[in-house]
């Protein structure tokens, strides 16, 4: 009976979790390119002051990254993503009155440090305490599954509420579903009395190390930097690709609703993959997996910059990189543990999300610049292609120097 209630109280908090993730991403990460287009259009503010201040908010993403994961750790998981969505929403309430580029820039500041604490790495981290590192898989996995529909779910609604109450009522909505949704979610799930004891070890065995410790230690091992240089190449192609879509797509010369459409592709693709991993590869070695999957990415650039502009194409190109993109999320939650070290997951995951972050703020700007230098996105998707190509050889090395 107790191992029914935990399997139980498992899929319930995974539920929990998966259902405030949907909000998280849909909110504060999938409606910024919608958001900046209307403000674009509304305010006469450029393409670069907008994305610039998208830029702002991931560095501090970045530069909270390693205190969040530490702080997880440590047993505060709840009250960080819980506080950070409520805080989230008040900074979307705050983003709603914005009529200088000051006041933007600083709550998109803020905005990114919420992001540190509420998107994937922290529920990782969060579901690492609860279960154990080791047996974070199927959690980890079945939580990819739920975040998933994020970007189906949102992009469509978000896009509705800008064209029935403005971007500025959008926001609004937006803030109500952080404080009233995700913040109740998180503090219902995340209970500390329920996370796995601390893994035990045998007499002559090393105690697990924690911290700073953890992370130095890591640090020694080549696999380590290999994640490092994937997950920052992976970035800079993912969070290029993502706010700079809408705008590439219709520059390509898709309609409006055939740019939403096939952005409303990659979200059950990513699920898909994810069903893909669940069912047939569950229990494979994460550095073959990983090693087939970073071999899409490349493969789905070339595709958007040279397939046909037909809705039906791009759809099935759109298709093909969201199923990679699912999957390689899952790898992302999982590679630590299972290729550098078990200790201190949300420290040393942190250490490595905190530079990605900092790409991943970086890149939309710098296609921004791109695209305004060379006058279109061609010369932006040459740039993700080549990124695209060192994520697979910062995969592969990891993988030939992955811990056994």
């Amino acid at each position: 009976m107790t191992a029914l209630q935990d399997a139980v109280d498992t899929r319930g908090f995974i539920s929990a979790l998966g259902a405030a993730q949907i909000c998280s991403w849909g909110t504060l990460f999938y409606a910024f390119p919608l958001i900046a287009e209307a403000m674009r259009v509304d305010l006469g503010w450029s393409k670069a002051e907008l994305y610039g201040a998208a830029t702002c908010g991931m560095l501090l993403a970045g530069a909270a990254a390693y205190p969040v994961g530490a702080a997880i750790d440590r047993g505060h998981g709840r009250l960080l993503m819980a506080g950070a969505s409520v805080a989230a929403g008040l900074m979307l309430v705050a983003w709603s009155q914005v009529t200088t580029l000051a006041a933007f820039y600083a709550v998109l500041a803020v905005l990114g440090c919420m992001q540190a604490a509420t998107l994937y790495e922290p529920a990782f981290a969060v579901i690492a305490r609860r279960v154990g590192p080791l047996a974070a898989r199927k959690g980890i996995t079945a939580l990819t599954l739920w975040g998933g529909f994020a970007s189906t779910v949102f992009i469509p609604v978000i896009q509705f509420l800008i064209d029935s109450y403005g971007w500025r009522g959008a926001l609004v909505g937006m803030a109500a579903i952080n404080i009233v949704i995700c913040s109740v979610l998180y503090f219902l799930a995340i209970d500390p009395s329920k996370d796995a004891p601390a893994r035990a070890h045998r007499p002559d065995e090393a105690a697990p190390l924690a911290g700073r410790v953890a992370v130095a230690a890591a640090m020694r091992k080549p696999a380590y930097w290999g994640l490092m240089f994937a997950w920052i190449s992976y970035a800079a192609a993912f969070s290029s690709l993502t706010y700079h879509f809408y705008p590439m797509l219709l520059e390509r010369g898709l309609g409006s609703s055939g740019v939403v459409t096939v952005l409303a592709v990659i979200g059950p693709a990513q699920v898909a993959g994810r069903v893909l991993i669940r069912a047939f590869a569950s229990e494979t070695p994460v550095r073959w997996l990983g090693s087939a999957i970073v071999i899409v990415f490349p493969l789905a650039v070339a595709g958007f910059a040279y397939a046909p502009a037909q809705v039906v194409v791009i759809a099935s190109i759109a298709a093909l990189y969201g199923a990679a993109n699912g999957m390689i999320t899952i790898v992302r939650g999982i590679a630590v543990p299972e290729m550098v070290t078990r200790d201190a997951y949300g420290a040393v995951n942190g250490s490595l999300v905190a530079p990605t972050n900092i790409m991943q703020a970086i890149a939309p700007l710098a296609a921004a610049v791109i695209w305004q230098a060379s006058g279109g996105y061609r010369a932006v998707l040459a740039a993700i292609f080549a990124g695209s190509l060192t994520l697979c050889a910062g995969f592969w090395f990891a993988a030939a120097n992955a811990r056994s």
